[in-house]
């Protein structure tokens, strides 16, 4: 039996600048974005290349407040390059910080949730 995490669940405060976020700045898939009624609204993003997506939304049966997530971790082989590449999207992005387990690099979204990104080869 395989259990693959497929989507996470990612608080926001305002739908419309997280999707801008993700999409526009940090380069997204917008796969859906999907008004069931006045209280329920379900955004699904994925990032390129990726198994897994986040959800965003309204009334999507979440108690947390808007951020901070942390710990959320994406994978690229070059993180130079995606540093450059989130950099030219305006990501605030921190510059390369090299660890004894790996390259990393790191940004917030608008409500202050946490990401890594870290380079495997």
């Amino acid at each position: 039996m395989d259990f693959r995490l497929e989507l996470v669940v990612i608080p926001v405060s305002d739908v419309d600048r997280a999707k801008a976020f993700y999409t526009e700045k940090a380069g997204f898939n917008a796969d859906q974005d999907h008004r069931v009624s006045d209280e329920i609204r379900f955004v699904q993003l994925t990032p390129p290349g990726s198994a897994c997506s986040i959800a965003i939304g309204t009334g999507l049966g979440v108690d947390a407040a808007a951020g901070p997530v942390q710990g959320m971790q994406l994978v690229v082989s070059d993180i130079d390059g995606a540093r450059v590449e989130l950099a030219g999207r305006g990501v605030d992005v921190s510059d390369v910080q090299e660890f004894p387990w790996g390259r990393f690099v790191f940004f917030s979204d608008p409500d202050g949730n946490r990401w890594a990104v870290q380079e495997v080869r």
